[in-house]
């Protein structure tokens, strides 16, 4: 019996009913790429830079927490034109992967092209989702929707089955099916393996995944979407100004920090330097020198950090007569939150 299954392959006939089950999964998961495309293109056009919901800008909100390709954002994100060109070729390809996996043209291939773009949004996005974790959910269910339809083919109701026999000199090749659909040419437990293997292996990305991002496996869970937290470094005095460089690297990702406050007090807690909510909305932009596509900015009301923001900062009016000393630097959001820093002038 062993002997027999290990000669055995999986007939086309079982290809195809298991292709036809997956129909489902396959149209919705290649509409998900599909609409990207469709939402950023035909219903409104997001690839318009410095325009509101240019995707770029969205883009950068991945960059504070991405797990693994954080270099990557993070060169993305410095360079605009380059980031312009990765955004649309970004769009492209899933609009071609989705379009191709919901038809089930070249389905296997496509296949591959979605475990890419599940992959990179799972890294990438992966701990941003205020209420239900979504970009993980997304991630997780891409990749295993991938690895499932890699697995089945197209199936019965595919262009692949309508256009193979069409194609015979295709047909005869054998590394056509593993990007097309139809019988792979393996043995019946070699494909059993490769299926328990793959699907532990996903299992397991699943569960690091949702502890390195959520804690979702044990200890305190966390959601970095639910609350602004802003990071200070660089500190210093320049000619007399203060300087500081500010970074957003928590919180929901639709709208900004709203700041409101920034005081420069003594080692008394006396107050050297303030700057309310109204001196923040005025606050000038040639003070202001931007990192990344998501830029600090002054608002109606306050100073706006984006997600993933960072900026250097420089206070115009002069301090240049405050004795040596360490002094604390604290920046106040409109929620009421506030993040401190020491600063030392020699």
């Amino acid at each position: 019996m062993e002997q027999e299954l290990a000669t055995k392959r999986i007939p086309r006939q079982v290809y195809d009913f298991s292709g036809m089950f997956s129909l489902a999964l396959r149209l919705v998961v290649g509409w998900t790429y599909f609409s990207a495309f469709w939402r950023r293109l035909i219903l409104e056009n997001k690839l318009i830079e410095d325009a509101p919901g240019y995707i770029g800008e969205k883009f950068n909100h991945f960059l504070p927490n991405a797990l693994g390709i954080k270099p990557i954002i993070e060169y993305l994100v410095s360079t605009p034109d380059v980031l312009w060109w990765a955004m649309v070729l970004f769009t492209i390809i899933e609009a071609i992967v989705g379009l191709l996996f919901m038809l089930g043209y070249f389905t296997r291939l496509a296949s591959i092209g979605v475990i890419g773009l599940a992959g990179g949004i799972l890294l990438g996005s992966g701990w941003i989702g205020s209420t239900c974790l979504d970009e993980w959910q997304i991630g997780v269910l891409g990749v295993a929707a991938g690895f499932t339809v890699f697995m089945t083919g197209g199936g019965y109701y595919s262009l692949d089955r309508i256009w193979m026999p069409k194609t015979p000199w295709l047909k005869t090749r054998k590394w056509y099916p593993w990007i097309a659909s139809g019988e792979l040419s393996i043995k019946e437990n070699i494909i059993k393996q490769i299926v328990v293997t793959g699907s532990i292996a996903i299992l397991a990305l699943t569960l690091f995944t949702n502890q390195a991002f959520h804690g979702g496996v044990w200890g305190e869970l966390h959601n970095k979407s639910v609350k602004p937290k802003i990071e200070i470094s660089d500190t210093g005095f320049n000619n007399g100004q203060l300087k500081f460089t500010l970074s957003r690297v928590e919180g929901i990702d639709v709208y900004g920090s709203f700041l409101i406050g920034i005081t420069l007090k003594d080692h008394a807690n006396n107050i050297i330097l303030e700057l309310n909510g109204n001196e923040l909305a005025n606050f000038p932009m040639s003070d202001i020198h931007n990192k990344y596509v998501a830029k600090v900015k002054p608002g109606k009301y306050s100073l706006i950090i984006p997600l993933g923001a960072k900026a250097e900062i420089n206070i115009g009016k002069n301090i240049n007569d405050i004795p040596a000393g360490t002094y604390k630097l604290e920046l106040t959001d409109i929620s009421g939150a506030t993040w401190e820093a020491d600063i030392t002038k020699k």
